[in-house]
């Protein structure tokens, strides 16, 4: 094995883990909205905050989806990138409890890697072990290359 593809496995890999991390993530903060704090509690909390009650199911239908399209590596470039508005809008909310998520209220400090993170992803592309739902479907042209299919 030469060292390029030892180095393509090795980011390959390490998309997968990041990939698989961020989707389970995205599926307990769906959970937390759903079975803790609850879908009606959910939608009262972001009226609270400022945004219409109706993002709530967005962000809860975008958690739940993106999460399992992450884990599955189904469109993670995509999914990563539609899924930036739901963390730059946590971090947002974040922004006046202060730097640390240990503060009151939790501070921007994770918001704000988790929004890195995404874009990490979507640079990254699925990684190892990814559905790719564009070859079940016949989609992507011959003219595409193995990199710009991920």
């Amino acid at each position: 094995m030469n060292a390029s593809h030892s180095t393509q496995s090795q980011a390959d890999y390490a998309a997968l883990v990041l990939r698989v991390s961020l989707g389970i993530l995205f599926l307990a903060h769906a959970g937390l909205k759903i079975f803790t704090f609850t879908i009606p509690g959910t939608v009262q909390f972001f009226e609270t905050i400022g945004y219409p009650g109706f993002f709530a199911y967005l962000v809860i239908l975008g958690e739940l989806g993106g999460g399992l399209a992450l884990i599955l590596g189904a469109w993670t470039r995509m999914v990563a990138i539609a899924l930036l508005p739901i963390m730059i809008g946590a971090t947002l909310q974040h922004l006046p409890n202060g730097w640390m998520f240990g503060s009151t209220g939790g501070g921007w400090e994770f918001p704000a890697f988790w929004t890195v993170t995404l874009v990490v992803q979507a640079l990254l592309g699925a990684g190892a072990h990814a559905l790719k739902p564009e070859k079940l479907l016949g989609l992507g042209g011959a003219g595409r290359t193995a990199q710009a299919a991920r």
